[in-house]
């Protein structure tokens, strides 16, 4: 069975990229441009894994962490946090509501980025 990805990223670029990447590897993706819809659609679609960034309009990503961790039917979707944000306060913030692995993207290619993915999902 395919395994559903939502994407929430207000870069159409980096959706774009990471979106179809993440396609050719056999996965759906669902991609949000902020905070608001993608909580909408976390808990309308109930995906497999959500990657996150945190600097997001509407609601950022530290909302949308915390609105996840706090709902009983979406607390155990793994979350890939994936931001520029690397101080370690914000890091410490983001796993402690939830999040399962932390990237900062510019220290990640795309081909980490799936490796990543398929950890989490464990493939």
């Amino acid at each position: 069975m395919k395994k559903n990805i939502l994407f929430i990223e207000d870069e159409s670029a980096l959706q774009r990229a990471l979106g179809d990447a993440v396609r050719s590897n056999g996965y759906t993706v669902q991609q949000a441009l902020n905070g608001d819809d993608g909580l909408r659609m976390a808990k309308s679609e109930h995906p497999d894994l959500i990657l996150l960034d945190l600097v997001l309009p509407q609601k950022d990503g530290f909302e949308v962490l915390s609105a996840i961790h706090d709902d009983p039917e979406l607390k155990n979707i793994p979350v890939i946090v994936l931001t520029n944000l690397e101080s370690p306060e914000e890091v410490e913030k983001a796993l402690s509501l939830g999040a399962s692995t932390y990237l900062v993207k510019a220290h990640y290619s795309l081909e980490e980025v799936l490796t990543k993915i398929k950890q989490v999902i464990g493939e």
